[in-house]
């Protein structure tokens, strides 16, 4: 080691020490953040749409995959082995049906542009996971390696209002087993991975414990993040004069290294103590202060919890706000309906009548949107629905429905989209598309051009080399207003 390389290790060593002190209770060296200091020197190529229609995104992330033929694309005429028992219902567009387990998407279905050719070629979970978290496609050691699309959007345009710039609500999925934790920033770096609101999860192991056969969908989660809470022996003017102190050694850092290569030491402190200097922030979190009559539209579930979470983090100005809901202590793989023996579901067609199944997203998305559209938000704000694959069309031997990448359905609403519209149509048996299929890279894509960012934009790894935010899809056109 050279004399310049000691005293540079030296400088650091005692830099961390240093850094011990600013640690605040739960606080401490929060990696899910907002990035305070940026490594390398390559700057981001960013292409500009002309005018970007969206502020915000709600990213509906159902992780396990939905069954399509039991919600947004039923199949009546097909035999009881293809459509199990639920009928199928009108919507509000004439001569479009939704199964009889979404009647409040039904209702609302002149805002929303579904799009039932769904379809990739994977039915492996953690691949397709990673796919519709990133749109790009990766091999088993590649699962980590891809940053989130939402990472790229707080790269590219940061935070707002003081609101960290991606945040999971709750981010607490982790499939298995055994458990991974798939929000992560990649290649981006560890600080671009989300803000999640529910922190590290309990039992990241959905597998363990007892689940009951019956288990009740009412819940109210405590979605306030751990971050957000002051120990009894921390006050505003101490935070503030520690930020102080933070500052000093966060130009020590950059003196240490001019040349911008050092990995970002401080992690994302800055953005915390901002959060909790901000009473606004801490705020939004709060959704005790929404009205009963709001919490009752949403449902008094889970899935309806965090819904209205994403709302007022949106509101607060929030750019791209995922809600993670799938793998559960309570419910096990609330998705993954293969109905082994373990999993104690009823048949697939009562399964998705259970209020924390399919009829407990179909009544929160439906109120998430209206919710917006009363607010005079749902103009700024794309509201993305998207699970990894669908469920085989035939329905197995235990009542249950296998993987099935060929072929799903998703929907998209709110800002830039043509709503009121079905896209891509299914076989008989809602086993294939028979039109154009989209999968997970053309939804990125879709994304991505509604906040401005164009696909061929580049950024820098943490190598400082130029990797395209997109490395295939294309914006769908189709549900583009």
């Amino acid at each position: 080691m050279s004399p310049f390389d000691a005293m540079r290790a030296e400088q650091l060593k005692a830099l961390v020490c240093r850094r011990d002190l600013l640690k605040v209770g739960p606080l401490a060296l929060s990696a899910s953040i907002l990035p305070s200091l940026m490594t390398g020197s390559l700057k981001a190529e960013v292409a500009i749409a002309p005018k970007a229609r969206a502020k915000s995104i709600i990213f509906l992330w159902m992780a396990g995959g939905v069954t399509h033929i039991d919600s947004l694309d039923p199949k009546p005429e097909a035999p009881e082995l293809i459509r199990g028992t639920l009928g199928a219902i009108p919507t509000a567009l004439p001569g479009t049906f939704f199964s009889e387990s979404c009647p409040n998407l039904a209702r609302i279905a002149k805002d929303l542009a579904v799009v039932r050719s769904f379809s990739h070629d994977s039915d492996d979970h953690l691949l397709s996971q990673v796919y519709t978290l990133s749109g790009r496609k990766v091999t088993q050691a590649q699962l980590f390696t891809e940053p989130n699309i939402g990472s790229i959007v707080q790269y590219l345009l940061g935070s707002r209002n003081g609101m960290p710039g991606y945040i999971a609500v709750p981010g607490i999925t982790r499939p298995g087993p055994p458990p991974h934790n798939l929000f992560v920033g990649g290649w981006l770096g560890n600080q671009y991975a989300p803000f999640c609101v529910g922190g590290n999860p309990e039992q990241p192991d959905f597998t363990v414990g007892e689940k009951s056969e019956n288990p009740s969908p009412l819940a109210d989660e405590d979605l306030n993040p751990p971050e957000l809470r002051f120990p009894q022996e921390v006050t505003i003017g101490r935070l503030q004069r520690r930020s102080h102190l933070r500052s000093s050694l966060e130009e020590t850092l950059k003196g240490i290294d001019r040349t911008g290569a050092l990995p970002a030491m401080e992690g994302h402190y800055g953005g915390a103590l901002k959060l909790l200097m901000s009473p606004q922030v801490r705020n939004a979190f709060d959704v005790t202060a929404e009205t009963t009559a709001t919490r009752e539209d949403y449902g008094h579930t889970k899935i309806g919890g965090r819904c209205l979470l994403a709302r007022r983090l949106v509101e607060a100005g929030a750019r791209f706000v995922m809600v993670d809901y799938g793998y559960d202590a309570d419910y096990g793989n609330l998705w993954d309906i293969h109905n082994v023996r373990e999993q104690k579901f009823p048949h697939v067609s009562e399964m998705v009548k259970r209020g924390y199944n399919v009829a407990g997203i179909d009544k929160a998305f439906a109120a998430l949107i209206t919710d917006l559209k009363q607010r005079g938000m749902l103009d700024s704000t794309m509201v993305v629905y998207l699970t990894e694959f669908g469920r085989t069309p035939k329905i197995n031997s235990l009542g249950g429905r296998d993987h099935w990448g060929k072929c799903g359905s998703m929907f998209f609403a709110g800002a830039g989209i043509q709503t009121g519209q079905v896209v891509g149509t299914t076989d008989p048996h809602a086993a294939y598309p028979i039109t154009r299929p989209y999968g997970p890279a053309d939804i990125a894509a879709t994304m991505y051009h509604g906040l401005g960012i164009e696909p061929e934009s580049r950024v820098p790894d943490r190598l400082n080399r130029p990797v395209a935010v997109m490395d295939h899809g294309d914006v769908i056109s189709e549900v583009l207003a």
